[in-house]
């Protein structure tokens, strides 16, 4: 169900930059599920007070999809959030409905809500003063038992599955692939729309996707290879590899901290790579821009989501192997899984059957090839298709990559918070639980999700904005039989 981390969806989808002119509300809603479910009911009215009002005023807004309305309610509230970011999560999420009042007083509104085409839910608080400035504010989270959709047989949750897929495709909000797998049987395969909309070339199921922060799981799995064979040490710190690293900070982190998102290294993207992304070349191109910054917090102290620590993984990677990151993984990784169309080649090299990704910008898909970088990295960038995902999960849960007691350990909650493992995304308290992970970035969608118990891989991939991918892999995971 993903929900432990869905904050990261959430506030991405407030704050994106996006420059989306959302076209008519009334476009094409995905089919609901062909057998009876029991949806959330929703709350027809809020409080009348202040704060009450002013969050009717912002749903209708959100909900309409339209830009005029949208801005109109933003002056009158003197709304911070950016018009085209809050049409730009309008589309994503097909608006909000409400579920119930959580928390209310005259000047402050806590909801809880459910998005209408992705099942997310989120918590947000309006608060608002009395100049009515408005502060909406929101994270997602885990719906009450009573809010979920009802499991569905097999056939009913494929049926469900192939509908809202064929509703968001005719809806121009997903193109891809989708691949299930379950007792080690494919049980679904298709796919939907263009892989290159200039020259009308379909998405097949040969098509190779970018998969964002998919890799990292990649290079999770290079460290704990190395683990595995003393090497390294997951609680050794970065600076034993690297012992040459600028910020003497930084590198007290430790391996275990840097996979598991808790050691503050940061971000790689912002203001310095949009200046410096053609010529980040190497790992050590990025660690010569970002290696002289403090840690954005003590080493351990608190969750974040930092790219920036795989960059760290994959040079410690490079260091200890005498190969580069790209030889290590191919050798030590894809070839003892059978992946034969995964790579992270240089966006200057002619790779075949790649699809090109689009983003929503001002009504219409354009290209991105403006925001990638130059090669994928130990963080995030390469691309796979919908068999090699496959293969590899199929690879871990054999245990050709892996012992099973360090790949037990990988997909257990490491974090704070619980949604973070060592490389891998976890969501140990879902009724099926199960890891993986996702990747999203402007014009790439991907998902990967392994649930043990039920012996079932899905495998989705998009080259559409997020949540093209996530909104179907989520749908099918809370629909589908677990028993």
């Amino acid at each position: 169900m993903r929900f432990q981390a869905v904050y990261w969806v959430f506030v991405l989808l407030l704050v994106w930059p996006a420059t989306a002119q959302i076209p008519s509300p009334t476009r094409p809603v995905p089919p609901p599920p062909t057998e009876s479910d029991n949806g959330p009911h929703t709350v027809n009215a809020l409080p009348d007070t202040a704060a009450g009002k002013a969050a009717t005023d912002w749903l209708a807004a959100f909900n309409s999809g339209d830009r005029d309305k949208v801005e109109a309610m933003r002056m009158k509230y003197h709304l911070k959030n950016p018009t085209d970011n809050l049409l730009q999560a309008f589309r994503q999420r097909g608006g909000w409905d409400v579920l119930r009042v959580e928390s209310s007083d005259p000047g402050k509104l806590t909801l809880l809500l459910s998005a209408r085409d992705t099942d997310l839910f989120g918590r947000q608080t309006f608060q608002v003063d009395p100049a009515d400035h408005l502060d909406v504010s929101g994270q997602g989270v885990s719906p009450p038992s009573e809010f979920l959709p009802k499991r569905l047989s097999q056939q009913g949750a494929l049926l469900a599955l192939s509908a809202r897929a064929e509703g968001l495709h005719t809806s121009d909000r997903f193109s891809g692939g989708l691949l299930i797998s379950r007792n080690s049987k494919t049980i679904f395969e298709k796919t939907w729309g263009l892989a290159n909309r200039e020259t009308g070339e379909p998405i097949k199921l040969e098509t190779k996707f970018r998969i964002g922060s998919m890799n990292k799981m990649f290079t999770a799995v290079a460290i704990l290879q190395l683990v595995s064979q003393g090497k390294i040490s997951l609680d050794d710190t970065m600076g034993k590899y690297l012992s040459d690293y600028p910020n003497k900070e930084m590198a007290q982190a430790t391996i275990r901290q840097l996979l598991d998102h808790t050691a503050g290294a940061g971000d790689i993207f912002g203001p310095d790579f949009d200046a410096h992304r053609t010529e980040l070349k190497t790992h050590a191109d990025y660690i010569a821009l970002y290696g002289n910054r403090a840690p954005g917090h003590a080493p351990g102290a608190s969750d974040g989501y930092d790219n920036y620590g795989f960059i760290l993984l994959a040079a410690i990677i490079e260091r200890i192997t005498g190969q580069s990151y790209y030889d290590y993984l191919r050798d030590h990784v894809f070839l003892p899984s059978a992946m034969k169309d995964t790579g992270s080649q240089p966006e200057d090299a002619h790779v075949q059957e790649l699809a090109p990704g689009y983003m929503w910008r001002s009504g219409k898909w354009i290209s991105n090839s403006d925001t990638l970088p130059y090669r994928g990295t130990g963080a995030g960038g390469g691309y796979s298709t919908l068999a090699d995902l496959l293969r590899f999960a199929q690879a871990l849960e054999a245990g050709t990559l892996l012992p099973p007691s360090l790949l037990a350990q990988a997909t257990a909650p490491q974090n704070h918070n619980r949604w973070y493992g060592l490389g891998f995304m976890v969501y140990p308290d879902d009724p099926a639980p199960s890891y993986g992970h996702e990747g999203g970035a402007p014009g790439m969608n991907a998902d990967l999700r392994i649930f043990p118990d039920q012996r079932t891989i899905i495998v989705c991939l998009s080259n559409l904005d997020p949540m093209s991918a996530d909104t179907l892999t989520n749908f099918y995971a809370l629909r589908m039989p677990i028993r």
